[in-house]
């Protein structure tokens, strides 16, 4: 490149051209902003490629900031070390964006993905979204929500406009109970997409280990002897060794190493590794995320989600007019109105509601 003179006028937009250039660089499976595409066109920015300008917009919306006081797994949790949603949200990026790196995919991608997918959470995590799921005609889910909030909900009614390739992303996220590492189940999906959902796994059950044994809900002893000796007793190692798993594993999505005409290659674990985190995995739903749901804290946060909910369906009134408008229907608004609202705030309204209802819901936590 040239040097600019100095009586040269920055050209700015050259950032992003840089930028774009050298996402050229990535493998030949990579994802490349330029060939993103957005429901509503719009004037490229001068500094930022499309997939940063989506990571951006995601981090500055409302939504994310209200996943500092959402729970993870814990209930409105009282000590400063555990796991929020925000900080998994963060955990998530930072795992998928070292994979990414590692196969020289797209990392601001993943990025945008990875700090977007969890925004359609409800308060209480997994507990306040099987109660909406339950009470809704039509079912609710967190990753549909999600995709309802960037499209939608988000900047009053406007959207976020993202990009295709992030939204894609957000939907397409969850994974089941027990196996769900597949090639199938990723089929249709970009590599950037499919290192999000592996790394959603993989940083919650990293940092739910964590938050399990600092809490004394489960003891190092109890985990799977096998997922011990696999990925080691501290956070770090178990985040080291799934990383390095997974990048081994799906080397040939760098490009660099030949595959079969019409092949396509994804992101996986080795089987070995993919046995014992499933296992693992089994192992924290049936000692860990099924008990704190049946816990005294659990059915608390159920009943509060389930009665705020019912309040704003009976009074619609007290629904914001916009959001009644966008949302459809009464109980669609009262479902949208409650899955924005933090723990802390779900827990005040209910007071409001029903005086009483959140008793013992902080019990035995630190």
């Amino acid at each position: 490149m040239e040097p600019i003179s100095k009586n040269t006028k920055p050209n700015l937009r050259s950032v992003r051209e840089r930028l774009e250039k050298r996402e050229e660089l990535l493998s030949p499976f990579a994802s490349r902003s330029v060939d993103s595409v957005r429901a509503i066109a719009e004037e490229p920015s001068d500094t930022r490629t499309e997939f940063q300008r989506d990571r951006d917009r995601v981090v500055h919306t409302n939504s994310f900031r209200r996943l500092k006081h959402k729970s993870q797994v814990f209930v409105a949790p009282q000590g400063d070390h555990f796991t929020t949603r925000l900080t998994h949200v963060i955990e998530v990026a930072q795992v998928g964006r070292s994979i990414a790196r590692g196969l020289n995919l797209n990392e601001d991608l993943v990025e945008a993905i990875g700090l977007g997918h969890d925004l359609g959470h409800t308060p209480f995590g997994h507990i306040g979204e099987s109660v909406l799921n339950q009470m809704i005609s039509g079912g609710f889910h967190h990753s549909r929500h999600s995709v309802r909030l960037i499209t939608l909900l988000e900047k009053d009614g406007k959207g976020l406009n993202l990009t295709e390739h992030v939204i894609d992303g957000i939907r397409n996220h969850s994974k089941p109970e027990g196996k769900f590492l597949s090639k199938e189940a990723v089929a249709n999906l970009s590599l950037e997409a499919q290192i999000v959902r592996i790394s959603d796994a993989l940083a919650y059950l990293a940092h739910d280990i964590l938050d399990a044994l600092r809490s004394d809900y489960i003891k190092i002893e109890d985990l799977p002897a096998e997922a011990v000796d696999a990925l080691g007793v501290r956070h770090s190692q178990r985040i080291d060794a799934v990383i390095r798993d997974v990048v081994e594993s799906s080397w040939d999505c760098t490009g660099e190493i030949e595959i079969d005409d019409g092949d396509q290659p994804w992101i996986r674990m080795s089987p070995e590794l993919g046995k014992i985190i499933t296992d693992l995995r089994v192992f924290m739903f049936d000692r860990f995320y099924h008990p704190i749901s049946a816990s005294v804290e659990g059915r608390k946060a159920a009943a509060i989600v389930g009665v705020l909910f019912e309040h704003y369906n009976r009074k619609p009134e007290l629904i914001p007019a916009w959001l009644r408008e966008l949302s459809g229907s009464t109980e669609r608004a009262a479902a949208d109105l409650v899955c924005g609202m933090t723990d802390n705030y779900a827990l005040m309204m209910a007071e409001q509601i029903k005086p009483g209802l959140s008793d013992g819901v902080f019990q035995g936590r630190i």
